[in-house]
């Protein structure tokens, strides 16, 4: 009678041998970091002279009021709200000037892609502190006075004053805040029509031919075809550019904007705390990028989802029915829903093109 059979042992394989060194040599690494983190937390403890007061630091985000008894914000939490603002009306004008100058980048007429390359060159080469004085000097000391601005912020109704507050922060410090919106949307938008640039002309030319048998202008080709095709491989650099835009927002505080860096100087001026202050703002910008960061990430991976799962846009219709009518029936599906297709698969202008399939 036979005994049992006896177990077969596994053969180890070779891709785990071959990860073992690597695996080690990490341990090593992480372990080296922390030894000098470690040796730089404890000397800096112990050397420095230096009288560490964390238990002041709860204040600068909120306090109570010792007269109402409210809980009112703090000097870095209104600067934080602050550059939550500024980054957002920054973060749109950068997106509107970059899109317009990008689609003058690769426009066909020489005026328009001289007009949007100078702007290009002419922000990206100059220094970002230099055009900060530059506009803040012209804009907020000339055109904003003479517009007469600063006296509509003073004179509105008493139910307006709320929302503005909430939308652009005093009203008081209107101009400056309008200056600085400007200045920084100027700055990020030249990034950004770099991205749409490479955008748009990362699109196949067959795209642009197939929309052009179709009969469809340019304008409607680039805003119904193309755009949307552009956008899913412009959205990881143009949220990257927008957490740029909140890191860069830092540099308005020259120009007195109570933003989170310019509340955390006088802070510093007032309290000495340089370590605990600094440390508080360095807390509060890692807070601000990483959602941007980590929403950036779900996003593309949606897209890249939505690809792999969604039918190939030349295959044959279900129940071998012709896709599209062709002529001008193409052209009404082709166009249909401007950006709705932007978060799922793009149909393609030559899945849509009359004539045979090859």
């Amino acid at each position: 009678m036979p005994g049992p059979a006896m177990p077969t042992p596994r053969t180890p394989r070779a891709g785990s041998a071959a990860l073992a060194p690597a695996r080690v040599l990490d341990a090593l690494v992480l372990l080296c970091v922390a030894g000098a983190l470690y040796w730089l937390g404890h000397s800096a403890a112990t050397r420095l002279n230096y009288n560490w007061n964390w238990a002041a630091i709860p204040q600068f985000l909120a306090y109570t009021d010792s007269a109402t008894g409210e809980l009112r914000a703090g000097r870095l939490l209104l600067g934080l709200f602050a550059t939550i603002r500024l980054s957002l009306w920054a973060g749109a004008l950068a997106l509107l000037l970059g899109t317009l100058a990008g689609l003058m980048r690769v426009s066909p007429r020489p005026f328009w892609r001289l007009c949007g390359g100078a702007y290009v060159l002419s922000v990206r080469n100059t220094p970002p502190l230099v055009l900060i004085f530059l506009f803040s000097y012209f804009l907020s000391g000339q055109l904003i006075a003479a517009l007469g601005l600063g006296n509509v912020a003073t004179q509105l109704p008493p139910g307006l004053i709320g929302p503005a507050q909430a939308l652009f922060g005093p009203v008081g410090q209107l101009p400056g805040f309008l200056t600085a919106i400007v200045t920084l949307g100027l700055i990020e938008g030249a990034y950004v029509a770099e991205i749409v640039r490479a955008g748009v002309e990362s699109i196949e030319t067959g795209q642009w031919d197939a929309a052009k048998a179709l009969g469809l202008p340019r304008w409607r080709t680039l805003l119904h075809v193309v755009l949307p095709q552009a956008f899913r491989r412009m959205v990881p650099p143009l949220t990257g550019q927008f957490v740029s835009t909140v890191k860069d927002s830092a540099i308005v505080s020259v120009i007195s904007i109570p933003e989170l860096t310019f509340q955390a100087q006088e802070l510093v001026s007032a309290t000495y705390l340089s370590f605990e202050v600094w440390t508080l703002v360095f807390l509060l910008y890692l807070a601000l990028g990483l959602p941007c960061s980590m929403a950036a990430r779900a996003l593309e991976t949606r897209l890249a989802r939505s690809d792999k799962d969604s039918p190939h846009a030349d295959g044959p219709a279900p129940g071998g029915a012709q896709r599209t009518a062709p002529g001008e029936g193409s052209a009404r599906a082709l166009t249909g829903g401007l950006f709705s297709r932007m978060f799922r698969k793009t149909q393609k202008a030559s899945a849509l093109a009359p004539g045979p399939k090859p």
